[in-house]
């Protein structure tokens, strides 16, 4: 930039003041000023104007990055299910051959028919249909209790007024 000192700026002042006169120099020096503020914007507005053209240049990149590596993962996860899959569907047609692996199998379904007539008979102890002189009889909830009540109805029975002194 131009170095511009104390010196010079009075040289520049004496002959502006030679030059134009003493009488038209303050208008002068305004729309100097005003000229200059409008430039110095004017370049603040072109570099804000080029940060931002990289900035952007960097994110498209950035996207494009973060886009191939999004399809590569996709492309390796398919590729390890489409593998899993096929290992899957080969171990069950040798199983099926087996009578060991049916009667295992057998045994794993008996366990779950087992485990869903449990859940259901569980469920039908919290449902509200069932009749309460049942739920009494087999052990089920007749009511729902707040805490407080909880606490209240657990606490040792003990003097009725106790004080801390």
């Amino acid at each position: 930039m131009i170095d511009l000192g104390l010196s010079k700026l009075a040289i520049i002042g004496v002959v502006a003041l030679i030059v134009i006169g003493p009488e038209k120099l303050p208008k002068v020096a305004r729309m100097v000023g005003s000229l200059y503020g409008r430039a110095q914007r004017y370049l603040h507005e072109i570099k804000s104007e080029v940060s931002r053209e990289i900035e952007l240049d960097e994110l498209r990149n950035l996207q494009k990055e973060v886009s191939e590596a999004a399809h590569s993962i996709k492309a390796d996860v398919e590729h390890s299910i489409a593998q899993d899959f096929d290992d899957v569907e080969a171990s069950w047609r040798g199983h099926i051959s087996d009578d060991s692996a049916s009667d295992k199998v057998a045994a794993s379904m008996f366990g779950l028919k087992r485990k869903a007539r449990d859940f259901r008979r569980k469920k039908l102890m919290r449902n509200s249909a069932v009749p309460g002189w049942y739920k009494q009889r087999h052990g089920g909830k007749t009511h729902v209790m707040s805490g407080a009540a909880r606490v209240k109805k657990f606490r040792p029975h003990g003097s009725t007024f106790s004080s801390f002194f």
